[in-house]
């Protein structure tokens, strides 16, 4: 089945380009001039994973983030002018599984949907659940559940959970996350690993600020199941 990727983009230049580049490669495109109109088809259309700019009229691609996390966990990479640590971390605090700055290359852009998809995608037919204490993260549908409750948790937030789960009671630095939960390809900064944490702690702790499950190790990166 070809997979479907949404691109929101106010700059009609950049939307035709990344448009032609993605349909090389086979995939079913469709497009939005801005939030409004990607909400829309949002909600009409089935997608694998939507590309979306930050800085656009009426409503901009953080509001648009927030509305698609409400309802989806589908892979979202962000693109933008900015090029401030605050901007992408936001976008990483609200959902993002990526970001790209413009200026971009084209062949780069769609290397990254590649990996996203791949990563996100590769595992849905396996049956396996992971369980420790009580949370349990199963790969077939890419779901979390704590105390038999479901969580909503992004494709990221998954890669991350198996490895930590895999892992538990080992300290693994971000470098080591990095590579374990999303390959050797990723090309995002390690600092995200933090925020991506963040948003996990507050779905799954009982307090986030004292964690008993993502336990930080000051100056050596994050440990699993440190205390329950």
């Amino acid at each position: 089945m070809k997979q479907c990727i949404l691109i929101v983009e106010d700059q009609i230049e950049i939307r035709n380009v990344v448009e032609k580049y993605l349909l090389k490669e086979d995939y079913i495109v469709h497009t939005a001039e801005n939030g409004f109109v990607a909400l829309e088809k949002f909600n009409q259309f089935q997608f694998h994973l939507v590309i979306l700019d930050v800085m656009m009229p009426g409503i901009n691609g953080f509001e648009v983030l927030e509305q698609i996390r409400n309802n989806s966990d589908i892979p979202v990479l962000m693109l933008t002018a900015k090029e401030q640590e605050a901007d992408r971390i936001k976008g990483f605090d609200l959902g993002a599984d990526d970001y790209v700055v413009k200026p971009f290359s084209p062949r780069e852009l769609v290397r990254r949907v590649q990996v996203i998809l791949k990563r996100t995608y590769k595992e849905f037919q396996e049956d396996d659940c992971l369980v420790f204490d009580r949370l349990k993260l199963c790969a077939k549908n890419m779901k979390l559940y704590k105390d038999n409750q479901e969580i909503a948790i992004t494709a990221t937030e998954y890669h991350l959970m198996r490895v930590f789960i895999q892992n538990k009671g080992i300290i693994l630095s971000r470098d080591q996350l990095i590579r374990l939960a999303f390959g050797v390809d990723y090309d995002g900064f390690d600092r995200n690993i933090d925020s991506y944490i963040k948003r996990l702690r507050q779905k799954i702790e009982t307090d986030s600020k004292q964690p008993k499950y993502l336990v930080t190790k000051y100056g050596v990166g994050y440990m699993f199941g440190g205390e329950i």
